[in-house]
């Protein structure tokens, strides 16, 4: 994402180009520059002066690239079909390597599909001097953005990293007012639909980190001494990444905790501790976004204190064995709300430091060519699904021309541009971008036929075109249809400017449905990448990334919590999968119901595999040091079996070891972890609590695995 600050670049943009277009009284290179410009812009993304001026001097390359291909081939189909094939395929496949690489690509196409649209309304003679001087115009616009886009990341380059952290702390807030509503004593509760919320809600979470590292990061660049804001911004990204960690904890069975509480409010105090950190996210997102000083709630404070008064009074009452044991698990919950409010009350200090020793973060980036080429070259198999988009879209596109040359359409480019715009890599992305393209264009069309009977003025259209621009950035990512209409409107008065903007509205609509009808019948026919293809693959990374931080876990009860590089690297890795499954089996609920017969076991291994994270985050969150050897080696013992029988999962999910878990997993702990509320030693008796869920996790995920690895019956299709 360029940033919510991009509608205002965009109107800078076009705005001046307007006005430089009516001073020297050009008013047919619009078209072309504002084109250029929003190609240009479409190509932006997050990043330092530096690197953008870098990003848009390799953006220019590719523009230009396209365009002279474009003027030189497009009156030789035999060049120009294959050509078109191959650079579709050649720009997706880019997306390999980093999404400033995707989005650069897939911006190049669109500008090579706007100079098919210059030279198809051009007067001039095949390869004349007039399409190169639309080619020329197009650049031109493209670069007079980039100057633009350049002066902004220089003049505000952490702009953006305060804004992806807002966004970051409001959805973590959202997240943690929601696991505040698992603490209810309330019986008959469908726990397993809370769980596939918070699994949501995760993923949005887990994306806005993404989002804030990668920002942070490009600040940082190779020499990792921030300086400025940014040093605060990266002590919040940290902080809220341990806030994360802490709020996915689980320490138990909520309905075994809402049956043993049923008639206390222990459960509600902690539901309301947990609500007053989520508005604190919420403040502190606000904070940010104004750039005023955060105070910490002392109600919080209150909160935990009575929780803790109500765990005493409860712990002094006689009571059974279990709700003895399971009042130590409110204990440890207890806790970890006293650590994550400490974690919040961290980000007060202008660096928000926290204490920590270790502040580095991973680049992801690729650091060589050669590395870059392998990013690639590892997408170069039919199990991938970037190939596959990249034949699909390469095969549309030609499809599209074919249409457009059978039935010779007024402006027929659209419909390569239509196809390009809806074809997307998911199949509900592309049908739900199929319906707003089509309604978006017409309401669109509707709109602007009366803005042009409205305001007949050349110099008020021309402000309704630069309006329509900065709507369209504005609205591109979150209302879709209402940002399709936008861009029509632009391209409605850009065109009247040279009068010929009645004859363009039916045929828009026209192409519009043609582009997307072929889009759709690419998603289906031309290797299809159904989700349930992709679901043991991925249900197999998580695993061993489960398996990963798990050990990681474990190293860290020998020399107590060392929030390193190698330690935040896993839970980090965890969670991206944990994500990726969940947007996968998210998205086969969005497909054809032949390409998804058994959509409801991959959710419940969805729901077990984010509980099972949330147990290794409880793990993660009260690690400390155990000195007695005899604890040391049963925990060693027990988290290396705990990860090995992951790790047999994943191949068995995979289906290349089906019978390394063939039997149950063992159940069974070690006695050298104490049992029971009497045990003197509080984090060993965490320990075998936790170890214990998660390897009930594990075999009620081995069964569900089971379960999708069935033989299909015959006619079934989506495996």
């Amino acid at each position: 994402m360029a940033g919510r600050a991009q509608p205002l670049r965009v109107l800078l943009t076009l705005g001046s180009l307007m006005a430089i277009g009516s001073l020297y009284g050009h008013a047919e290179a619009m078209t072309p520059l504002f084109l250029g410009a929003i190609a240009s812009a479409l190509a932006e993304t997050d990043d330092s002066g530096p690197g953008r001026l870098r990003a848009q001097a390799v953006t220019l390359l590719c523009f230009a690239a396209a365009a002279f291909a474009v003027v030189s081939w497009i009156d030789h189909p035999v060049l120009f079909v294959p050509g078109l094939a191959l650079a579709a395929f050649s720009l997706t496949m880019l997306g390999a390597i980093e999404p400033r690489y995707k989005a650069v690509g897939f911006a190049t196409l669109i500008l090579a599909v706007y100079a098919m649209l210059g030279i198809d309304g051009s007067a001039a003679a095949p390869g004349g001097a007039g399409r190169l001087h639309e080619a020329l115009l197009l650049l031109a616009g493209a670069a007079w953005y980039g100057v633009f886009s350049v002066a902004w990341c220089t003049l505000f380059p952490a702009q953006p990293v305060q804004a992806q952290l807002a966004g970051l702390f409001r959805v973590l807030g959202d997240y943690v007012c929601f696991k505040a509503s698992l603490f209810e004593p309330l019986r008959g509760i469908d726990m397993e639909r809370k769980r596939l919320s918070l699994a949501q809600l995760n993923t949005q979470v887990v994306a806005g980190l993404n989002a804030a590292k990668e920002g942070i990061f490009r600040r940082i660049g190779s020499t990792r001494a921030p300086t400025g804001r940014i040093v605060r911004y990266r002590g919040l990204y940290l902080i809220a990444q341990d806030v994360h960690e802490r709020a996915t904890s689980s320490h138990d069975d909520y309905n075994a905790l809402a049956d043993a509480f049923f008639h206390s409010d222990l459960l509600y105090r902690c539901q309301r501790v947990l609500t007053l950190q989520g508005e604190a996210c919420r403040r502190l997102a606000l904070s940010i976004e104004r750039r005023e000083p955060f105070a910490a709630d002392p109600a919080t404070g209150h909160a935990l204190a009575e929780l803790r008064s109500a765990i005493d009074h409860e712990r002094a009452q006689q009571r059974e064995p279990r709700r003895a044991a399971l009042l130590a698990s409110v204990e440890a919950m207890a806790w970890n709300l006293a650590q994550l409010e400490r974690q919040l009350a961290g980000a007060t200090e202008p660096s928000a430091r926290a204490g920590r020793a270790d502040m580095g973060l991973f680049d992801r980036s690729p650091r060589s060519a050669r590395e870059m080429v392998e990013r690639v070259r590892g997408q170069f198999t039919p199990r991938s699904a970037l190939f596959r988009h990249a034949l699909r879209l390469a095969a549309a596109l030609v499809a599209g021309y074919g249409v457009m040359l059978l039935i010779h359409p007024v402006r027929g480019y659209w419909i390569l541009l239509t196809t390009l715009f809806v074809c997307q890599q998911a199949w509900g992305d592309t049908v739900s971008r199929v319906g707003q393209r089509i309604a978006g264009t017409a309401v669109g069309v509707v709109a602007g036929w009366a803005l042009l009977v409205l305001f007949p003025q050349p110099w008020a259209q021309s402000l309704l075109a630069v309006a329509a621009g900065v709507f369209f950035f504005a609205t591109r990512a979150t209302r879709y249809l209402l940002a399709t209409a936008a861009v029509t409107v632009l391209v409605l008065m850009c065109f009247n400017q040279v009068g010929d903007s009645d004859a363009l509205m039916v045929p828009r609509l026209i192409d519009t449905a043609i582009g997307s009808l072929i889009a759709a019948l690419a998603m289906v026919l031309v290797l299809p990448h159904w989700q349930a293809r992709r679901f043991s693959d991925l249900a197999a990374a998580a695993m061993r990334n489960h398996a990963h931080y798990l050990r990681q876990i474990a190293g860290q009860y020998r020399s107590g919590a060392r929030d390193d590089l190698a330690y935040r690297l896993a839970r980090r890795n965890a969670h991206n999968a944990d994500a990726t499954l969940s947007t996968a089996v998210f998205e086969m609920f969005r497909e054809p119901g032949f390409a998804r017969p058994r959509a409801g076991t991959a959710l419940r291994f969805l729901i077990q595999s984010h509980t099972l994270l949330s147990y290794l985050s409880a793990l993660g969150a009260h690690r400390v040091a155990l000195h007695a050897p005899q604890q040391l080696e049963a925990l060693r013992a027990e988290a290396e079996g705990a990860a090995a029988a992951l790790d047999a999962l994943a191949s068995y999910v995979e289906g290349g070891l089906p019978e390394a878990v063939a039997e149950p997993v063992d159940l069974a702990l070690p006695e050298a972890l104490p049992q029971g509320s009497d045990a003197g030693d509080h984090a060993a008796r965490l320990l075998r609590n936790e170890l214990a869920l998660v390897r009930q996790q594990i075999e009620a995920l081995r069964e569900q695995a089971g379960r999708w690895l069935q033989p299909q019956p015959e006619g079934t299709a989506g495996n």
